[in-house]
Parts: structure tokens; sequence; C-alpha cells
């Protein structure tokens, strides 16, 4: 026997808006559960010494126009 009630996992309106993904979200965050913890704590820049970059990776990133011009 069929199950005619069945719901289908599908949004309703696949070429719809903002409108029509605000819906979509809303009736899915009931089903979103929000982490118990919340992530590692930022370290103070007083604590960062400095970064090691790969001479290979400096100098591709040098030759990229929007890095290095």
């Amino acid at each position: 026997m069929t199950n005619l009630k069945a719901r289908s996992t599908a949004p309703a309106d696949l070429e719809g808006g903002l409108a029509s993904l605000r819906g979509d979200c809303a009736r899915m965050a009931p089903r979103w559960t929000a982490p118990g913890h919340p992530g590692s704590p930022a370290v103070p820049p007083s604590r960062i010494n400095g970064v090691d970059v790969p001479a290979r990776s400096a100098r591709l990133l040098d030759a990229m126009s929007e890095y290095g011009d």
C-alpha cells in the first residue's frame, strides 16, 4: 500500500526568491541544534610572534597581480 501522506523533503518552490529561501530556512531551523560550547578563545595579538611562509609560496603570491601590485 502506498503512503499518500508522505512529506516531500524537497523545497516547495525551486525557482523562488529570497522570501522562499527564508521560508525554507525557517521551517528547518527547529531541527538544528546549537553547539553546547563556544569555540576556542581568540589569541591575543601579543602572543603572535610571526608567521613562516615558504619562499616558494611568497614568490607565487608576489607574482599574482591582486596581491603583489
